[in-house]
């Protein structure tokens, strides 16, 4: 009779409700995550005509709408740049929020199938929606540089921080996301909600008009808005405009982290049940 007491086992968990993401279950899944992220940018141009060029059109339409409407029109502080230069760059780093947000926001409802059906960790599927808009970014970058050259616009030492404005735009984004996608799972009037709650937070972020602009008392709502100071932020790094307060930095930095954070654990907890329910 053979003794099985020492041999190899696997047991399997699930994981606490609380617990933090597993990152390294992640790692050991990368393959996948790379065919998500290849399949998310090619299904992202499929059987459309003019491919990329949407990712620089719809910046490109909403800086000129801006610049008709609140620097013609309204004739709103523009701080010193050409306005069109100005509203630009405030729907490049909107635009990484909101994808960001968006597309996380319905990655599990979108494959809902393969939820029901197979194990892997399920962070991988919101995670394969970020290297298309880092792409999507980068193409905007690009025909940014063209806009400010033609502005006569040139970026100063201030040039270096703009990773960090970059990377609280994405973790705000991460963090509503993954609350949201978490949720709809469940809920599906999420789905619903939020893009009007994107909408309204568009007028409710300076990108249009700067911080400034606003009558000081109001000012506090619009500034308790992370999205703020990150716009601010990237403006300062990019334009040379005034740079964010250290008060408005630190809220920034705090409510981004704090968010992604709160999302992570929200994810996490769910995340058991996403087969069950979804």
């Amino acid at each position: 009779m053979t003794d099985h007491s020492h041999s190899p086992h696997i047991v399997i968990r699930p994981p606490s409700r609380w617990t933090p993401i597993d990152l390294r279950a992640v790692w050991e899944f990368r393959d996948l995550l790379v065919r998500f992220t290849l399949r998310d940018l090619k299904l992202r141009y499929k059987q459309t005509a003019l491919g990329a060029i949407w990712v620089v059109l719809q910046p490109l339409l909403s800086a000129g709408i801006f610049s008709f409407v609140f620097g013609k029109v309204a004739g709103l502080d523009s701080a010193g740049v050409p306005y069109f230069a100005f509203a630009y760059v405030g729907m490049t780093i909107w635009t990484v929020f909101s994808q960001t947000m968006s597309k996380i926001s319905g990655s599990l409802v979108g494959n809902a199938q393969l939820i029901s059906k197979i194990y892997f960790p399920r962070l991988v599927l919101p995670l394969s929606t970020v290297g298309s808009t880092m792409v999507d970014f980068l193409v905007s970058a690009l025909m940014g540089v063209v806009v400010l050259a033609i502005a006569g616009v040139a970026p100063g030492v201030a040039l270096i921080s703009l990773p960090g404005w970059l990377i609280l735009a994405f973790a705000l984004g991460c963090g509503i996301g993954l609350i949201a996608a978490a949720l709809m799972v469940q809920y599906r009037d999420v789905g619903y909600v939020l893009p009007v709650v994107t909408q309204l937070l568009l007028y409710g972020t300076p990108i249009a008009y700067s911080l400034k602009a606003v009558p000081e008392n109001v000012r506090w709502a619009v500034e308790i808005n992370p999205l703020s100071g990150i716009i601010e932020g990237f403006r300062w790094a990019t334009l040379g405009t005034p740079a964010p307060t250290i008060g408005a930095t630190l809220w920034s930095a705090v409510g981004s982290i704090g968010v992604f954070v709160v999302g992570a654990y929200v994810f996490t907890a769910k995340e058991r049940r996403f087969a069950d329910v979804i």
